[in-house]
């Protein structure tokens, strides 16, 4: 799909309103194309625990969410902190064994991260994935400068659509909220935007533009191919010091 700027008269203003100091990129579904996989994980983990549920229907409405908040939902009860994480590290396990024969970032994305840090912006993740999640991305995608910043679900924070992941990692990257933008593929993580006060730009690798729309979104593509072609970066006011 082409790269969609959001209206030109009114919202494509907001791509340069205001000053951006850093980008914030939720993980799963947005940096790395992980999510088939992880929905491999969550057909076999529930089979092996004999729950007959719509798999899809349960990642619609826990994606964004952290490992416990997902687990509560899926056993429909208040699990223990203990029980929660410990059922999240059988599937999380299941899913790095299905994804690292065939890891793949989402297209384009190491290259737009480099030219991101070229242009002075800080580089943020903000995930509902847990570190060990994290740290199997990080060794897989070997990206040549850190992230300024990277906020987990497993920190005790409350999951998207709640902005406190979005919140925390502009903190830590000592970046106003408003002057951040969001990359993100699931609606709970656009809405967790929107309540963070921060733009957004939808990559639109598991749900459509259309599902992943609002008044912050300022953009929308397949993927960072596609933004690096359309030269997104260079249509944005920088900050600076």
């Amino acid at each position: 799909m082409p790269v969609t700027m959001i209206n030109e008269a009114t919202h494509a203003l907001s791509i340069r309103a205001g000053a951006v100091s850093g980008l914030i990129f939720d993980m799963d579904g947005t940096m790395i194309d992980s999510m088939p996989s992880h929905a491999q994980s969550w057909i076999a983990f529930v089979q092996q625990h004999g729950i007959d549920i719509d798999v899809a229907d349960l990642m619609r409405r826990t994606t964004g969410r952290t490992g416990a908040e997902c687990m509560c939902e899926l056993f429909q009860r208040d699990l223990s902190f203990e029980e929660a994480w410990g059922f999240i590290a059988i599937k999380e396990q299941m899913y790095r064994d299905l994804f690292a024969p065939v890891f793949a970032e989402v297209a384009g994305f190491k290259q737009f991260a480099a030219q991101t840090l070229q242009r002075g912006l800080k580089l943020g993740v903000g995930t509902a994935g847990d570190r060990h999640n994290i740290a199997f991305a990080m060794q897989h995608l070997q990206l040549a400068v850190p992230p300024h910043a990277i906020v987990g679900g497993d920190e005790g924070l409350p999951g998207k659509p709640e902005p406190a992941i979005f919140l925390e990692a502009a903190s830590r990257m000592a970046i106003r909220a408003g002057d951040c933008i969001v990359f993100e593929d699931a609606p709970l993580g656009i809405e967790a935007a929107r309540r963070a006060g921060m733009r957004a730009v939808a990559i639109c690798t598991t749900h459509s533009a259309e599902e992943l729309a609002g008044p912050h979104v300022i953009a929308a593509a397949s993927n960072y191919l596609e933004l690096i072609e359309s030269e997104f970066l260079e249509t944005l006011h920088v900050a600076t010091a």
